[in-house]
């Protein structure tokens, strides 16, 4: 019905303007020369629109032979490439000789002709930061990381423009959208391991861990920061079977073991931890449900009972004896301490406390100036250490804050560090 109601009306039009032409009055004359044309007016109108009707068919006949308007465009496109891949060519020249301004310009020109495509992308962002403008550069690489061909591109571009600013945060979430994009780039785990531990996100960066060696350190700082006790102690107990010599995850699993209410387990780990790793954190909590001297000292021999005869036992109950005020037994330690290798100012120095306890004699006197000139002239004492870069810390801690190694913070003398490292 509706095909019927369209014909009708075109066929009213037709003959309205057909009724309109034929009443048309007056006429045009079109003088050539010596050529004069006079026609009625309602004869010129006609044969202008024949005229226009047969331009129109002329033109489609043409363009369903030859495609001309195809060709047109082609041609506008060719042109508009090779405009594109020439300001293309100029950016990269731009790039090599380090002018970023101008490679912005000519970036800009590029983007123009060929639009937003990865390599127009690309150099642009590498423009805006040779130019030393990030806001354009980053603009490139967010618009990069939502194409579909050029996504990785610019997640790594604002990965590496987040490590710059020591974002780490913000590293380690486009760290992982990168390897979402990208499976297969296996560097990308390490980075985000790297960027948890940056964080102190240290179970994530355990989960992320493929390397064996610092595993029991980030499981040991795992078990620290977790709320769960369950968790806690699971981590704490695989960090103390992958590394019994790590101090930091005896002392963990230690911990958590007393806190479960198992404190003769607490101690049998603190028993083989200083047996591996002899450290005053390891003595300290050990002996810490002790308040009397002699208890002390008593927990002190049952601590150092599978390592009796090492240097830093030996001192160990050089010093507790000394607390509970059995000068002799003090002595006989601090001598088998040095005997047994011990040669550190702290040995020296508790020498001289002892001689200084036994009396005010000239004997004692004596014994204690010559025990503090051997302590200056001692070894460094023992101190945490990082066996990467060497720096000395305070407190032991699952990452060096200087150079960011993981695992390789241990309690060890100076010189020893430096001829390990």
């Amino acid at each position: 019905m509706r095909h019927v109601l369209v014909l009708l009306l075109v066929t009213v039009l037709v003959l309205g303007g057909a009724w309109w032409i034929q009443h048309l009055v007056g006429a045009v004359t079109v003088q050539a020369g010596s050529y004069i044309i006079q026609a009625p007016l309602s004869v010129a109108v006609l044969s202008v629109l024949l005229f226009a009707a047969l331009i129109y068919a002329v033109y489609r006949v043409l363009d369903a032979l030859f495609g001309l308007r195809h060709v047109a465009r082609g041609f506008n496109a060719r042109g508009a490439r090779r405009k594109g891949e020439q300001a293309v060519t100029q950016t990269l020249v731009a790039l090599a000789a380090r002018e970023g301004q101008t490679a912005k310009q000519q970036v800009q020109r590029a983007r123009q002709y060929l639009g937003d495509t990865p390599q127009t992308l690309l150099l642009a962002a590498s423009a805006g930061t040779m130019a030393g403008d990030q806001v354009y550069a980053t603009e490139a690489f967010e618009k990069l990381s939502v194409h579909r061909d050029g996504a990785f591109l610019g997640l790594r571009g604002l990965l590496s423009q987040a490590v710059a600013r020591e974002d780490w945060v913000r590293a380690s979430d486009l760290a992982r959208q990168a390897e979402k994009v990208r499976p297969g780039a296996g560097w990308l785990r390490s980075e985000r391991s790297d960027y948890a531990a940056r964080t102190g996100d240290w179970q994530e960066a355990l989960l992320l861990n493929r390397d064996a060696a610092p595993h029991a350190a980030l499981a040991a700082a795992a078990a620290e920061a977790e709320s769960d006790p369950a968790r806690a102690l699971k981590l704490a107990k695989d960090a103390f079977k992958r590394d019994p010599g790590l101090a930091a995850a005896g002392l963990a699993y230690a911990r958590r073991l007393r806190e479960s209410g198992s404190e003769k387990s607490a101690q049998d780990v603190l028993r083989k931890t200083w047996a591996r790793s002899p450290q005053p954190d390891v003595a300290a909590m050990a002996l810490a449900p002790s308040a009397d001297r002699l208890a002390r000292l008593k927990a002190g021999q049952a601590l150092v009972r599978d390592a009796a005869e090492s240097a830093d036992s030996h001192f160990l109950l050089a010093r507790l004896s000394l607390e509970a005020g059995l000068l002799d037994d003090a002595r006989r330690e601090a001598i088998a301490a040095e005997r047994a290798g011990l040669k550190q100012r702290r040995l020296y120095l508790l020498m001289a406390d002892i001689a200084d306890a036994a009396g005010d004699d000239d004997t004692h006197k004596f014994a204690a100036r010559e025990a503090l000139k051997r302590a200056a002239m001692a070894e460094p004492d023992s101190v945490w250490h990082c066996g990467a870069c060497g720096s000395a810390l305070g407190a032991w801690q699952p990452a060096c804050p200087n150079c960011h190694a993981v695992g390789r913070v241990r309690w060890t003398a100076p010189q020893a560090e430096v001829l390990a490292a």
